[in-house]
């Protein structure tokens, strides 16, 4: 059901390069009237700062796994992408993870040495390039007050990272985390629910067990209030599932 992404290259990106004004001084950037590459994506990274807001939209639920990862559901199913139509075309008002939206670019190491992060972008994305169109990414040999505004945005996505790993260290030091299950019955098939599983969830048996005084510094910091963001977004995994049955993109009954 949910998977986190690859080690190799993160999800989305089929290729990196990292920007500089040698080799990119000329390169405009420009914008997307589509997401393409969220499409038939169903897992999204997120970080902890998106909770609140994702869960209006999406069930948020924790890849398997020793180092799992917080992720929206926008499908359950591999291949399937009940909010972005085949094309990229996104619904209208729909909230997109920080992790969508810094598509192409995002903070990279050069070697496995270095400590330092460098802006880099994915050169096979279509958006980055030597055409006239769109903005450029440099201004007398200069990052452009777009490429500034894009460093930041991907210095703050690793900042909030460093936040939700944190969150994630505390959930399973108090063994908070298990393996989910949810199963839907759809009508005229209630004996053959559909079953998915491969992703974790907070324990809530686990949760109303913990000490009063760690409830308290939870609460103080913030931890709390991402916890039960997570646990009710968990009831529209059954609305995912309407959606991807309507759009024939589901499971379908059997005849």
């Amino acid at each position: 059901m949910a998977s986190a992404p690859q080690a190799s290259l993160p999800l989305f990106y089929n290729d990196l390069m990292p920007l500089n004004s040698r080799d990119h001084g000329t390169w405009h950037a420009r914008a997307a009237d589509k997401a393409s590459w969220l499409a038939g994506q169903h897992a999204i990274p997120l970080t902890v700062e998106e909770f609140p807001m994702t869960q209006r939209h999406f069930p948020i639920v924790f890849s398997s796994g020793d180092t799992p990862v917080p992720l929206a559901l926008m499908g359950l199913n591999e291949g399937v992408n009940a909010f972005v139509g085949d094309d990229g075309t996104v619904e209208e008002g729909l909230y997109l993870p920080a992790y969508a939206r810094r598509y192409p670019f995002l903070l990279a190491k050069l070697s496995r040495e270095s400590e330092e992060l460098s802006l880099c972008f994915d050169p096979s994305s279509g958006l980055v390039g030597e055409f006239k169109e769109g903005n450029a990414l440099f201004e007398d040999g200069q990052p452009s007050e777009v490429t500034q505004e894009m460093l930041t945005f991907c210095q703050r996505f690793e900042e909030a990272g460093a936040r939700t790993g944190a969150f994630i260290k505390e959930l399973q030091e108090n063994d908070l985390l298990m393996e989910g299950e949810v199963a839907i019955r759809q009508e005229g098939a209630e004996d053959k629910p559909f079953v998915y599983r491969g992703f974790q969830m907070i324990n809530e048996e686990k949760l109303r067990e913990v000490r009063g005084d760690k409830l308290r510094t939870w609460n103080r910091n913030g931890f709390l209030p991402l916890v039960y963001a997570h646990l009710f977004s968990l009831d529209l995994i059954r609305a995912v599932f309407s959606r991807q049955v309507a759009q024939g993109k589901g499971p379908q009954l059997p005849a």
